[in-house]
This record gives C-alpha cells, sequence and structure tokens, in this order.
C-alpha cells in the first residue's frame, strides 16, 4: 500500500518500521513540531521524525493538524491509508476521509477501555490483569471508532510503565501489519465501540511523581511500577529529594512500636528499610538520593544511616 504515517513519540517508531520493513511505501511522516526537550531545553526531533530521516522519507510537522492549509499538504500525497500512531492531535473529517480506505489508528488500549492518553501506565496503576493493542477505523471523536484488530498480552507482576510500553509498541507494529493486509483483503468487519464501557484517561503530569502513603502497599506498589521511567516516583526526606526505584509488598510488620506510627514511617533492620501504608507495608530496594545515583537499600543504610521513626514527608 502507499501509506501517510502520523506519529511522534517511541512507541509510534515500531509501527512505522513494521510497515517499511513489510514493503509498504511510506510517501510522508507526518508528526508533531520540533520541541525543546530535557533539562537543557535543547530543540530536537521527535523519534518518529529521527525514523523518517533516516529512511529518507518526507517530513510534515504543523502546529495545528485542523488548519486547512494541513490539508493542502495532505492531499499532495495520494494514499490507499493513513496509519495513526499516538501522533498527539484530533484530525479533522477532511483527512479522515482523504485516504482510500480512511484512516487506521494503533492504540495501547483494549479499546472501548482507556480512550485518551497514556493508557499503558493507567492500566498498570489500576491494577489491570491484562492489557493490549488496537486496531480502529478512526472517526471524529477521540479515540471512538470501529475496532479491526485486538491482540491482548497479560500484566505481569514485574512490568512497569516502560517495559509494559516497549512490549505494546512491538505488538503494534506487528498488528497495523496484519490489518492492513485484511482491509485490503477485504477481510476484517468493523466492530463498533460500545460506549458505554469506555473509560477515559488523561494525561501522566510530573506532578504525579510525589508518593502519598495514604493508600495501600499494593496500590504504592503499583503506582511505583506504572511511573517509571517518567516522571519517576519520590519523597521528601530530610529536606531533600529521595526517589524511589523499586519496593516489595510485605505482610504487616509484628512491632508494637511500628503498628502505632504515622503512615510513611520507617522501620529500619538488617539493613533493610520498611515503610508503613495505610494498609500494610512496603520493602524500600532501589533508592537514589537527590545528585547522586541509583543504589540498593542495602548501600543507602550503610551511607546515610535512616533511623527507625524517621518519615517521609
Amino acid at each position: 500500500m502507499k501509506l501517510i504515517f502520523m506519529g511522534t513519540p517511541d512507541f509510534a517508531v515500531p509501527c512505522v518500521d513494521a510497515l517499511y520493513k513489510a514493503g509498504h511505501e511510506i510517501l510522508l511522516v507526518v508528526t508533531q513540531p520540533d520541541r525543546p526537550r530535557g533539562r537543557g531545553g535543547k530543540v530536537t526531533f521527535s523519534p518518529v521524525k529521527e525514523w523518517a530521516v533516516s529512511h529518507e522519507i518526507p517530513v510534515y510537522q504543523p502546529e495545528k493538524i485542523k488548519d486547512p492549509a494541513c490539508f493542502e499538504e495532505i492531499e499532495k500525497y495520494p494514499c490507499d491509508a493513513a496509519v495513526v500512531a499516538a501522533f498527539g492531535q484530533i484530525l479533522p473529517k477532511s483527512i479522515l476521509e482523504f485516504p482510500k480506505y480512511g484512516c487506521i489508528n494503533v492504540h495501547a488500549s483494549l479499546l472501548p477501555k482507556y480512550r485518551g492518553a497514556a493508557p499503558i501506565q493507567w492500566s498498570i496503576l489500576n491494577g489491570d490483569s491484562y492489557t493490549g493493542v488496537t486496531t480502529m477505523q478512526m472517526g471524529e471523536g477521540l479515540d471512538d471508532g470501529d475496532i479491526l484488530l485486538m491482540q491482548e498480552t497479560a500484566i505481569l507482576p514485574e512490568d512497569t510503565g516502560g517495559s509494559l510500553f516497549d512490549r505494546l509498541a512491538e505488538m503494534g507494529g506487528q498488528l497495523i501489519v496484519e490489518t492492513l493486509a485484511k482491509v485490503e483483503a477485504g477481510s476484517i468487519t468493523p466492530t463498533p465501540q460500545d460506549s458505554s464501557k469506555a473509560t477515559h484517561v488523561g494525561m501522566i503530569q510530573k506532578s504525579m511523581g510525589h508518593l502519598s502513603f495514604d493508600r495501600s502497599a499494593g496500590e504504592i506498589e503499583r503506582y511505583i511500577r506504572g511511573l517509571c521511567p517518567w516522571p519517576g516516583t519520590y519523597v521528601h526526606f530530610r529536606g531533600k529529594t529521595l526517589k524511589i526505584h523499586k519496593v516489595a509488598v510485605v505482610p504487616e510488620i509484628s512491632d508494637a512500636d511500628y503498628e502505632k506510627a504515622m503512615r510513611g514511617s520507617l522501620l529500619v533492620r538488617d539493613e533493610r528499610i520498611f515503610v508503613k501504608a495505610k494498609e500494610g507495608a512496603l520493602e524500600l530496594l532501589e533508592l537514589q538520593p537527590e545528585g547522586k545515583k541509583r543504589m540498593s537499600a542495602t548501600d543507602y543504610v550503610n551511607g546515610y544511616q535512616p533511623k527507625t521513626g524517621e518519615e517521609f514527608s
């Protein structure tokens, strides 16, 4: 097929790469404008643009895709389909109807669950046992188009937002290749979504990384995994930021004084650190003091000597 590909972040790269390797002709890549990134604020290409440039494919970067001038640019590239993966803007009707087979989206959840941004992280935060990838025929609403294909995967106990992101991105690449083949063959019957079962999730904000222990140990453990690697989770301790990278849920600790302690209180035993939650407790396994490298809890105890009864604010 002759395709226009629309995407921006890392998640979209395996999709466009799989299409390219499957022999589809990528006529144009549409991605978000170059933005300042990182601490230095250096203006950089999106991951999808980097891929396109390395493959010598034309790139178009509209500020607002709904601007009528954008369609004038898009229609210079007559195509069979437009594939959209985490592009970051809602497409107008003119573009949705332009390709022969319309616009097909790759979405990282089992729709209609988790329409909107950050479905990968929210599936872990909410304690789901499985998730997956959906390809859908795009409509004018937010992730509400007819379903074409779906593929499931279990959410493993050790999965983080990062590991699940990588797995779903690869799955998305495989699924869109299969979807286009079946669309071209006329062997897919689009299935309308049951909107009564739809859930909507918002973007992950950097401010969400500040941990509260006013929830169960299990919820906190999922929260830490779900927000890894970005924005990461942290507490304030001794007036400085302490990042929490990895924890484990432990049974209630039998210590009379500790049972009376406030949530967020520490218990230090045999070079191990425990912290009290609303329900249950957590063992801290990997931490990162402000301005330092990531380290084990044992190294942190030996270097910083936290005391039983101290609290995370």
